[in-house]
């Protein structure tokens, strides 16, 4: 009785707010924080796409990864694409890479880069697996998967077979991180649907393949799912499949899509989150001897508070408290709304969406990438959502609501617990309708401000400069621990600046099935100096720098101290 009790109350407020929500304008005179300067950064990535998204792999691509392949110390940008059932040949739908040249531009580097072709690209995951000092790329696909290495000198090789990490499924998610704690980065990779391209199923014929009436492509509900697989690391370029053995074989067939590595106990070991479209969500607890345990249920992170399986589809993970918890926020499919999970306590979260006042926003979008970020470094992470339907044909449905290119949300985190949504006041581009998939969160021109470049499913990509006014004070920190886990994948920080504390963790994954700026940002307020950063190492070490000022990019060496500190740049 309480569980129908409280989806229906679900339902009366999403439904008394959808209209308000979707059409709504506000009176105030937009100022243009945000502003789409992909012309000006040299972007000019086209995502293939087929206008009517008959069969569901053409609407799922667009992972996107933010990452620094030349350690220059400015980020650079790679795309992911796929071809159509139509026209099913990867040399029409080719990958991008995209060099920065730090001065607030790119320069398509892809020719000779080595990843120009993948086959059906999904999405990406960035990490220095290879413990050499440079990041290596795996990217997902309608199977196989690649693992790209990186030599060093701008070039890339496939060493997917010798690796041993050549997943066939149709692959989405996937994650590098060190579960057992012997220093080198594992890999997880979330699996989807086992679908086969020489056995499609008929458009909008069945059960499945129609929504609202209308016919629509099939899927996932109503065809069979595909497996999740986790590789150890041998420390010499090799890796072996360990998914049964670990426990995490999701043995149901659940349709994985976005996952990411946290710490959500702070017992010191990564633990994995895993989104499962049209399913209950996984939270896989590390139990510290090899193996996982599926916990989402008990955790309170599997379903919304009303009970329902949701589609989610992106995962955002930050502090948004202050209480040195990090909790989650998933992004589900129409009709439903985006969960926010209250971190309470170690492994017990609260869907608090409605309190939030984030729900009264949902209804008519199909959201997909997500990041908790100060957009502007009042110290209160913020959370931008990219929306766009999987249906072209909603469109078509009399007097329907939802739309298949919809607008982007951005909620303004009010430091008492609730947000606001502004993206009215914070740039004409996020008002602007477009279909998006991926997000690549992190300050591309190193001005101290978090950016968003975007992986467009129907169309030119978008790079979102955040242009201020920037006001407030910051600190960007970048980890480096010694050789294997380079990246100190897994380190918490907490950085500690007057009566305001903030913690972070250097996690991967997340968004949707993309890879983000891993350097932590901290956004100061009015506060010039930090006072303490405390760095809790992957090895269980901890360490502490003291007396730092704001407005500048440092990079931390585990006991070494600070390496390196930069200014913002000019642009």
């Amino acid at each position: 009785m309480h569980r129908r009790f409280i989806s229906a109350l679900s339902a009366l407020l999403l439904s008394s707010w959808l209209f308000a929500s979707f059409f709504a304008a506000s009176p105030q005179e937009p100022v243009e924080r945000f502003a789409d300067v992909a012309d000006q950064a040299g972007i000019k990535f086209d995502h293939v796409f087929d206008i009517d998204k008959k069969y569901i792999p053409e609407s799922m691509s667009g992972g996107i990864g933010m990452f620094d392949f030349n350690n220059d110390g400015c980020m650079d940008v790679f795309f992911t694409n796929a071809p159509t059932v139509e026209r099913n040949d990867p040399k029409i739908a080719p990958n991008a890479l995209y060099r920065n040249n730090c001065d607030g531009t790119f320069t398509d580097v892809t020719e000779n880069s080595g990843l120009k072709y993948s086959g059906w690209a999904m999405g990406v995951s960035a990490a220095d697996y290879d413990g050499d000092g440079d990041q290596d790329v795996y990217v997902t696909c309608l199977g196989p998967n690649l693992l790209y290495q990186n030599n060093g000198d701008g070039t890339f090789t496939d060493v997917t077979a010798k690796a041993g990490v050549n997943d066939t499924h149709w692959s989405m998610g996937a994650v590098f991180f060190d579960y057992d704690e012997d220093g080198w980065l594992d890999l997880f990779v979330a699996n989807y649907v086992d679908f086969k391209l020489e056995d499609l199923p008929k458009f909008g014929q069945g059960k499945f393949c129609q929504y609202r009436g209308v016919p629509v492509q099939c899927g996932p509900r109503g065809l069979p799912g595909a497996g999740d697989a986790l590789f150890h690391n041998n420390g010499d370029g090799t890796f072996t499949n360990v998914t049964e053995k670990a426990g995490v074989t999701d043995p149901e067939g659940r349709f994985g899509l976005t996952v990411i590595s946290f710490d959500a106990d702070a017992d010191g070991w990564p633990d994995l989150y895993v989104n499962n479209d049209a399913g209950p969500n996984f939270l896989y607890h590390n139990q510290k001897d090899g193996t996982f345990v599926e916990t989402g249920f008990l955790a309170g992170v599997a379903v919304g508070e009303d009970g329902n399986e949701q589609g989610s589809m992106g995962i955002a993970l930050g502090d948004y408290l202050h209480t040195g918890r990090l909790s989650l926020f998933v992004t589900n499919f129409a009709d439903e709304y985006d969960v926010l999970y209250r971190h309470d306590e170690p492994l017990m979260f609260t869907d608090v969406t409605f309190a939030a006042g984030i729900a009264k926003h949902m209804g008519p979008w199909v959201s997909w990438s997500t990041a908790f970020f100060d957009y502007d470094n009042d110290s209160w992470k913020d959370l931008l959502i990219v929306n766009g339907h999987v249906y072209p044909q909603v469109d078509n449905i009399p007097g329907g609501m939802t739309k298949y290119r919809q607008r982007m949300l951005l909620f303004h985190n009010k430091g008492d617990g609730t947000f606001e949504e502004v993206a009215a006041l914070n740039g004409k581009v996020l008002g602007q309708t477009h279909v998006l998939r991926g997000v690549a969160f992190g300050d591309y021109d190193n001005d101290g401000l978090v950016d968003a470049i975007i992986n467009s499913q129907d169309g030119r990509a978008l790079v979102l400069r955040n242009t201020g006014p920037n006001t407030n004070n910051w600190l960007s920190v970048k980890l480096l621990a010694p050789a294997r886990n380079r990246d100190a994948i897994g380190a918490r920080l907490k950085v500690v600046s007057g009566d305001l504390i903030q913690w972070d963790e250097v996690f991967t994954g997340g968004s949707y099935i993309s890879t983000i700026d891993r350097r932590r940002h901290f956004g100061l307020g009015n506060r010039t100096r930090v006072d303490q950063i405390e760095i809790h190492w992957p090895d269980g070490k901890v360490e502490t720098v003291s007396d730092v000022a704001g407005n500048q990019f440092i990079t931390i060496e585990q006991g070494k101290g600070i390496t390196k500190a930069e200014p913002p740049r000019k642009q």
